[in-house]
């Protein structure tokens, strides 16, 4: 791994950038210097909404599981999914810790790609033992980090694009990868359930179209995508909003009504509880970052 150019990276840390995670993608460099101001532990017992990936590029960290602990050296991807616990920081053998990070919410067709083989406590590990690739998982990542705060046009497709090609490379680098990770009837359902988004459908008819007993399918499904069937679905609908906020001049009212919600005020509701703003506001922005 190259030395880390920290006064060139550091513009994108907490040190001097506040980030919220009511997005659909965030990322960061995050240095940690024993006893420095960044020198703490980060706990989420519930884990977060989205997945993180988490490249370390100097010093080590320690992770904490319910089982125990593991480090993570220079060159080795993290993968924390949807709703798994975090506990990590420096680990005390190491002054540094310095990492790359990228919080996103995935899309349906990303999920095959993010069930990686070796995993502690639902946690993928991913060590990068040739220099070169280390090398290359760092541009990547940066690019991602940088789009995700450009204001250029298109700078947040363009990020998810970045995010997505971070994804691929990983998934590649898995031992095996052209096997299945996620099991086909959920994957089936995921893709029944974006074609009839508009559409109110339950339990009962979603098991019968996988050939399920209802409770199994409750449980199948949170464990291959570590999100109930509501919330997963609530996800796509407002992805998919997001996209008809930034490229249509759909009112509000219609945007509610392509992603199947007939209450304009509770869409409202719901889309500012995953994006931190009201869809006219989130389209506001949208338009002044085309512009600018």
């Amino acid at each position: 791994m190259a030395q880390v150019e920290e006064a060139g990276m550091v513009g994108f840390s907490p040190l001097v950038r506040r980030f919220t995670f009511n997005a659909w993608m965030v990322a960061g460099f995050t240095p940690i210097t024993r006893g420095s101001k960044l020198d703490f532990f980060i706990h989420r017992a519930g884990g977060m909404k989205g997945v993180i990936l988490n490249l370390t590029l100097r010093g080590s960290g320690k992770i904490y599981t319910s089982k125990g602990s593991f480090q993570c050296q220079p060159g080795e991807v993290l993968l924390f999914p949807a709703g798994v616990p975090h506990h990590y920081g420096r680990d005390e053998q190491s002054e540094y810790w310095d990492h790359l990070w990228i919080y996103f919410i995935p899309r349906t067709y990303w999920l095959e790609w993010l069930q990686w083989n070796q995993c502690v406590e639902g946690i993928g590990r991913l060590v990068l033992t040739a220099p070169e690739e280390a090398e290359e998982m760092r541009s990547r990542f940066m690019e991602a980090i940088q789009l995700s705060v450009s204001d250029e046009p298109l700078a947040e497709a363009l990020a998810m694009n970045a995010v997505e090609k971070v994804i691929l490379e990983c998934f590649r680098a898995q031992p095996d990868f052209r096997q299945p990770r996620i099991d086909p009837r959920i994957k089936k359902l995921c893709q029944f359930l974006n074609e009839h988004m508009t559409q109110e459908t339950h339990i009962d008819q979603l098991a019968r179209l996988a050939c399920l007993s209802p409770s199994r399918l409750a449980h199948l499904f949170k464990k291959e995508t570590g999100q109930t069937i509501s919330a997963w679905r609530e996800k796509q609908r407002v992805a998919r909003a997001c996209e008809l906020l930034q490229k249509t001049n759909f009112a509000i009212t219609q945007v509610a009504l392509t992603v199947g919600y007939n209450d304009p005020l509770y869409f409202s509701r719901i889309f500012r509880h995953h994006m931190g703003v009201s869809p006219r506001e989130y389209r506001k922005k949208q338009d002044k970052c085309s512009r600018a």
